[in-house]
């Protein structure tokens, strides 16, 4: 007597498309960062927080003596700014030359200041005064700041405007000298300008590591009319035992770096466009 064996049927799984599989995965991720939300808001005291952070008066009493501070900070930033952009260029060009002392002499410069810390190099320029009397930058502590920082500076400008000299097509050059202009002439009229171009984007970049660096400037011992933002923040925040003056430092900050962080997205994305 034969029986036959029944074979139940398979039961097989749909499989999820990788489109719904991404949308799950952006499901979870969006609770997560909601749960996390809500459990920080529970477990957070808020007056304390209003307290140490963003006390009323403390916030009215620094905004009195921000405008100042915000002057040197930019002040310090705009002026090693150009002291960057102007050595900088000089050894970026010194770096493409032919004459070999050149190349050596600023790959020395570029790899001495990438690898040593801007504040060494303030507090270096600070006691350049106690080591040769005498000795004063002009607008001090202004020069003295913007001798220190540009120089620190000049050494990252000068590989991004290498790069930006290197990006120019070497045919244009080759045409302006088979018309009988000088090299120099075709370096500042042809290669410089497309090459700035080129770089603008992360020379702003530059601008604002710049601005958060004048928060070092700390170590000069300035006076109180020498301020920044930082070394403002905290002298108030010490004098009060209360964080508020430094959170508020620390908006202004955002004023200036915000709006430099749209601007450099903006040339990054029309390059992108007339690529």
């Amino acid at each position: 007597m034969s029986s036959t064996a029944t074979v139940a049927p398979r039961v097989t799984r749909a499989k999820i498309s990788p489109r719904k599989r991404a949308r799950r995965i952006r499901l979870v991720q969006y609770a997560v960062l909601i749960a996390l939300v809500v459990l920080m808001i529970a477990t957070v005291d808020g007056r304390q927080v209003q307290s140490v952070f963003f006390r009323p008066d403390l916030i009215v009493l620094t905004l009195q003596g921000v405008p100042h501070a915000l002057f040197n900070t930019l002040a310090y930033t705009l002026g090693a700014f150009v002291v960057g952009l102007v050595l900088g260029t000089i050894l970026a060009l010194m770096r493409l030359s032919q004459v070999a002392p050149y190349r050596w002499l600023a790959s020395i410069y570029i790899e001495f200041f990438r690898g040593v810390p801007a504040l060494i190099v303030l507090l270096s320029f600070g006691l350049l005064s106690v080591a040769f009397p005498g000795l004063r930058f002009p607008f001090d502590p202004y020069g003295t700041v913007w001798a220190a920082l540009g120089m620190v500076s000049a050494a990252y400008m000068a590989e991004t405007i290498r790069a930006g000299i290197q990006a120019v097509p070497k045919g244009q050059v080759e045409a302006a000298r088979s018309l009988g202009m000088p090299a120099g002439m075709a370096t500042r009229k042809i290669v410089l300008p497309q090459a700035f171009r080129i770089i603008t984007p992360p020379l702003t970049n530059e601008l604002i590591l710049l601005t958060k660096d004048s928060s070092l400037v700390y170590v000069l011992g300035l006076t109180t009319a020498a301020f920044e933002l930082t070394k403002f923040g905290r002298e108030l925040s010490n004098s009060n035992v209360n964080l508020t003056p430094l959170v508020v430092a620390g908006f202004c900050y955002l004023i200036i770096t915000l709006p430099l962080t749209f601007l450099v997205r903006r040339m990054e994305a029309r390059q992108q466009k007339a690529r």
